[in-house]
């Protein structure tokens, strides 16, 4: 199912970057844009990334730095 229509980014790209670290929808819109065009998906990115319990959240939460070479391979 597609979450950003602008960019054609859908949900598992997005469950993608954030399993590599993306745990903002700031950071989803860094590796694959989603979010970035007129802003609908915001809210759904929001929602993807507070259901799953991402083990790099924790770090986040640590003030550590989380952002994986992966996201670089934007979708």
């Amino acid at each position: 199912m597609y979450v950003c229509n602008c960019f054609g980014v859908t949900e598992a790209q997005v469950k993608g970057h954030a399993a590599n670290g993306a745990c903002t929808p700031r950071q989803i819109a860094s590796a694959c844009k989603a979010g970035t065009d007129c802003g609908s998906c915001v809210r759904r990115i929001q929602a993807l990334l507070g259901r799953g319990a991402y083990p790099t959240r924790g770090l986040a939460d640590e003030g550590r730095r989380v952002m994986a070479e992966q996201l670089d391979e934007a979708a």
